[in-house]
């Protein structure tokens, strides 16, 4: 018989084949499908989640047979981790597995904030031209802060530093083998460049990171990128840094609101938004799979997960 999986989030079908060989997966991805799976939890002995759904303390506790809980992703901000370790549960996510797509879209956030090409599309699809409209910046040769230099950060740096920009970043403990200048804070980097982005996990330790004290330090000129978690902005004080010119324009994939509509932020034609979509591709979601896999045959082996949290 195969292991069972409890899955609560949406995998897309054309990669259900990879799970469904290697598990009696029990799908969980919607309300009606919980209430029906709910009584097979005691049978799982995985369980395939994200940061935003999560599993709690209460479906642990329902699955006594569990032995891994992963994380399709790298957030784990609704995971009731230290609860499934002292079960001796082990905790993995998807660490690394879509830092090339992430890192590609908060270049496209970039390039698309700062020649406006959403509007600039638009223009053209109403029938305009060039006629009247406003010289922008060029990404080349500016300085680009990033907050949190894991695999994500260091993608970024690396994709960057081939338009001649300089790099600089946080986190929380300087690494030293980076050839990059260190800030010990996010306000005393987004001083210092002109593109600050964020690529940190979530969680109250970065809940509005970026404030109105930040946003007024990155100026005028400066550009917000945000492809780590909508929590880390404060939604009423970017909105208010783009009505006032504080700055010059954002680019984000993740908003507080979501999935609902970041209301304060739209209209703005400064402003490039993309549904949280940053870590999605052909690539990225069979590299999660293929590493959630791995991680629980691993832990069945009574190995360690290669990306444990």
């Amino acid at each position: 018989m195969k292991p069972v999986l409890y899955l609560n989030i949406p995998i897309p079908a054309e990669y259900m084949p990879l799970l469904t060989d290697a598990f009696e997966v029990v799908m969980a991805t919607n309300d009606a499908e919980r209430k029906q799976a709910r009584s097979r939890l005691a049978e799982a002995v995985a369980v395939l989640t994200n940061g935003s759904i999560g599993f709690s303390p209460e479906e642990i506790d329902a699955a006594p047979k569990l032995k891994v809980l992963s994380a399709y992703g790298v957030g784990t901000e609704n995971l009731a981790i230290d609860h499934a370790k002292s079960k001796g549960i082990a905790v993995s996510n998807g660490a690394g597995s879509n830092a090339v797509t992430v890192a590609d879209h908060a270049l496209a956030l970039m390039l698309g904030a700062f020649r406006k090409v959403p509007k600039f599309d638009r223009v053209v699809h109403d029938g305009g031209w060039r006629d009247g409209q406003d010289l922008l910046p060029i990404l080349s040769r500016k300085r680009v802060g990033i907050v949190g230099m894991g695999r994500i950060g260091e993608l970024v740096a690396k994709r960057v530093l081939g338009f001649d920009c300089e790099v600089a970043y946080h986190t929380r403990n300087k690494r030293d083998a980076l050839p990059y200048a260190y800030f010990a804070n996010v306000l005393a980097l987004a001083t210092w460049c002109d593109v600050l982005v964020l690529a940190m996990p979530g969680g109250p330790a970065t809940r509005h990171m970026v404030n109105a004290e930040v946003l007024t330090a990155l100026g005028p000129k400066g550009f917000l990128v945000n492809v780590a978690r909508g929590s880390a902005v404060d939604t009423a004080a970017l909105a208010e840094a783009l009505k006032n010119k504080t700055i010059a324009g954002a680019g984000l994939d993740v908003y507080e609101s979501e999935p609902a509509k970041p209301e304060p932020l739209l209209g703005f034609e400064t402003l490039v938004l993309s549904p949280h979509v940053a870590g999605s591709s052909h690539e990225a979601v069979e590299g999660q799979v293929t590493l959630f896999i791995e991680n629980a045959q691993r832990v069945f082996r009574g190995e360690s997960v290669t990306t444990p949290v």
